[in-house]
């Protein structure tokens, strides 16, 4: 190709609209060819050749590609490891410049700066933007310059920093006449990739501003629809943080609260990445779990004898998806009735959940164990039974999950509540005594 040449590296930003980084390629003055990689790393570490997640991918892969062929260009879309990939792409393409959106995990903080290493090699600039939250982890700081620990100060400051700017959208479609006119190879099939393809129901990109309106009042009922669902899109970019924070302004502060959660989140990831693989509060590395395999089998089954623990797993299982507030009572559980060490935990919800996200999954599971920030102390543990009772008095969820549930054929809790309970406050109590 005789013109200048951009490269957009699509990652968790699966839009052609309001997005950061493509923005500014298409401003660039280059023509832009858009690329993804499925990152042989990254996959080789799923064992379930089904993952739900892949296919979700895949399938928005093809929608970009098409939507960009109607605009006469393509996506190129690469699978291997990013770094050999790179060197391709430069062989191919020639570029003057990349651009991409900053993606906050530490994996992807290392491989972006040996990218960006390997293309300052060759002259080719790298571009990074914010994209995939409101405020970057340096944006919402403690008046001394440090980072929030504790989520209600920051999302005071939070709010009050927020204006129109930082919810403008950007106007990607002006400039739709930047993109490369090219055709890109044929796209890797799932099954070229590792994996099948599975027969799942991916929640929608949209959501009834009248839910939105009610989320205040029906949130922590698990048999209706009562929350968004669009994690999933939040966590692959299929939608903008930008245009949901500011109907989320309009219509539901409370709703607004839990995007705030992601933002809080993700800067603790990027301000504490050891807590990503152990205990935020490091004293509470020295409880010692009792990490009884039998419990955990039937924990991760759904065969515990606590109906709405047993509901929440099954529906993970069979979907993809817990409500949140039976993720709460799930976690508490296995941390605190079985004594299991929530890395477990966190580790089988990243494995099943569509929406995984490894900030908000890491900071959920620490706030159970009470090893997080801002977490529940630890002599708090939930009743499963009283929750039961106070979220689904009616039995609906339980009776759509536990179908078997008042027969003969349901089995025996597998701990009692009352044991359970003064064995977890005896552990944590040990682990955490003064020196």
């Amino acid at each position: 190709m005789s013109e200048k040449i951009a490269i957009h590296w699509f990652r968790r930003d699966l839009r052609l609209n309001d997005n950061a980084a493509l923005y500014h390629a298409l401003k660039s003055g280059c023509k832009v060819i858009p690329i993804f990689i499925f990152d042989s790393n990254i996959l080789s570490k799923l064992e379930n050749r089904q993952d739900a997640r892949v296919h979700f991918i895949h399938n928005t892969l093809q929608k970009l590609k098409s939507e960009l062929k109607h605009l006469k260009s393509d996506l190129q879309v690469f699978h291997g490891n990013p770094l050999e990939i790179w060197e391709q792409i430069i062989d191919k393409y020639h570029p003057n410049s990349v651009y991409t959106n900053m993606d906050y995990e530490p994996y992807a903080i290392k491989r972006d700066a040996t990218v960006e290493s390997i293309l300052a090699g060759k002259n080719i600039s790298f571009h990074s933007f914010k994209d995939h939250v409101i405020f970057d982890k340096d944006e919402v700081l403690k008046d001394d310059g440090n980072p929030y620990t504790v989520y209600t100060p920051y999302s005071r400051k939070w709010k009050l920093k927020l204006n129109n700017f930082y919810l403008k959208p950007y106007p990607n479609e002006k400039y739709q006449n930047a993109y490369a006119n090219f055709s890109a190879d044929e796209m890797p099939t799932l099954e070229k990739i590792g994996f099948e393809s599975v027969n799942v129901s991916f929640p929608s990109e949209t959501v009834d501003s009248g839910l939105i309106k009610k989320y205040h009042l029906q949130r922590d009922i698990p048999s209706i629809n009562g929350t968004s669902r669009l994690s999933l899109h939040f966590r692959f970019g299929t939608i903008s943080i930008r245009d949901k924070a500011a109907k989320a302004l309009k219509i539901s502060e409370k709703w607004l609260n839990e995007l705030i959660w992601r933002d809080f989140y993700i800067q603790i990831m990027a301000h504490f990445p050891h807590a990503m693989s152990s205990a935020f509060k490091p004293d509470y590395n020295r409880v010692i779990w009792d990490n009884n395999t039998a419990h955990f089998k039937a924990w991760c089954e759904g065969k515990t004898g606590y109906p709405l623990v047993d509901a929440g797993m099954r529906e993970l299982n069979a979907t993809g998806f817990m409500h949140n507030r039976v993720r709460m009572v799930v976690a508490s559980f296995l941390c605190k009735h079985l004594l299991i060490d929530w890395k477990w935990g966190e580790a089988y919800f990243a494995e099943k959940l569509l929406d995984f996200e490894l900030a908000s999954n890491n900071g959920g599971w620490q706030w159970a164990a009470g090893s997080g920030v801002d977490a529940a102390p630890y002599f708090r543990i939930f009743n499963p039974k009283l929750q039961m009772e106070k979220f689904d008095p009616e039995l609906k969820y339980i009776k759509k999950w536990v179908p078997e549930f008042g027969t003969f054929d349901y089995p025996r809790p597998i701990v009692v509540h009352e044991q359970a309970r003064v064995r977890c406050l005896e552990a944590y109590k040990a682990a955490l005594k003064p020196y």
